[in-house]
């Protein structure tokens, strides 16, 4: 019983000791390590796998998102010694990502044997026409860096080109798409093999409508009980109209905080714009109601001069105007909602489609 059991020993003592082969042993003598090694003139194929395992964040003021994720490499070279220094080794592609803009080239560990893990940062390009309806694309581009497609090719996997973490969840951003594409460049000095990954991404607006429109609209109903106020009591209703105002303007400013400066409009900023002019326009109709009843310091010293016989008011005059400064607020108890009612009608009608 003990022979079998030694053979068995010597066997894969043997056998292990013919995988840990030395690189000189296989690569030939004039073997170039900064070139890829060509067959026939044929072009080296590198085919590609990527594991996106969490994207941390995205970040609208500086547009940019921080990927977490994983590269497979063969583990054919896996077991040889490759000594201290991967350059000793054999030919490793050089990979540079476009979109980043601190970690530009990927830069393999010594120590590599399967697969690698790296965090990168990568620039997004948005727009905010749309804004907060919109739905952004952003890319991460892997791209050949020394060498052209005439020595050069990199592929996607056929069967798994793409893993991404089901389970990653962003706070304020849907992940509703991701696909992989080919985006070889064309450059002067050639055409440089290049690989993309493409995320479409969802804006959630549950935030926006319950920290920014719906405020606001609060805000813009509140302008409104001036028209309830007696045209007399000049302080409230003024204080009421510069008070909705300036809150007006601090929501608007706020809604624009987590944006960098753009030169065009976006779809918040009209229905912000909007609703401010609503505000406005509730202080200049108790503008015209002031100029309809006229001066009221005039009108109380006409009225104390009038109870000792030194002046003669006309108080059927007074009346007339009193009464159309309340058919004025009258109207507008029914103009204003119903319009502020037609623009978001209008608002929500035309950027339904983006919901």
């Amino acid at each position: 019983m003990c022979v079998p059991l030694l053979l068995l020993l010597l066997i894969s003592i043997e056998r292990a000791a013919c995988e840990r082969l030395g690189l000189s042993e296989v690569i030939p003598e004039h073997y170039d390590r900064l070139a890829p090694p060509k067959e026939d003139g044929k072009p080296t194929f590198v085919y590609f796998h990527v594991t996106i395992m969490s994207i941390d964040s995205i970040s609208e003021s500086a547009p940019d998102h921080s990927n977490n994720l994983e590269v497979y490499t063969d583990s054919t070279v896996a077991s040889y010694d490759i000594g201290n220094s991967q350059s000793s080794g054999t030919f490793v592609a050089d990979i540079f990502f476009a979109q980043s803009w601190r970690d530009h080239r990927l830069l393999l560990p010594s120590d590599m044997k399967k697969d690698y893990r790296l965090t990168l940062t990568l620039t997004c390009a948005m727009n905010f026409v749309v804004y907060p309806h919109d739905t952004q694309e952003c890319k991460m581009q892997m791209e050949s860096l020394s060498h052209t497609t005439e020595d050069l090719v990199f592929v996607w996997d056929e069967k798994i080109p793409l893993a991404v973490d089901e389970k990653i969840e962003l706070p304020q951003q849907n992940i509703v798409g991701n696909e992989t594409s080919d985006c070889t460049q064309m450059y002067t000095t050639g055409n440089f093999s290049c690989l993309e990954v493409v995320f479409k991404l969802k804006r959630r607006l549950g935030h926006y409508l319950f920290h920014t429109y719906i405020p606001t609209c609060l805000i813009v109903i509140m302008s409104w009980v001036s028209f309830w106020i007696r045209p007399e009591i000049a302080p409230a209703r003024v204080t009421l109209g510069v008070t909705s105002l300036l809150t007006m303007s601090t929501q608007h400013a706020r809604s624009q905080a987590a944006l960098p400066p753009v030169s065009y409009i976006k779809a918040i900023d009209v229905f912000m714009s909007s609703c401010t002019v609503f505000v406005f326009l509730v202080l200049m109709e108790y503008a015209v109601i002031s100029v309809i009843m006229g001066d009221e310091s005039r009108l109380r010293k006409l009225r104390n001069c009038a109870k000792y016989g030194s002046a003669k008011i006309n108080f059927t005059t007074v009346k007339e105007r009193r009464a159309q400064a309340i058919k004025v607020d009258k109207v507008a108890r029914y103009l204003f909602p119903t319009s502020f009612a037609v623009l978001n009608f209008i608002y929500w009608a035309t950027f339904w489609q983006y919901l």
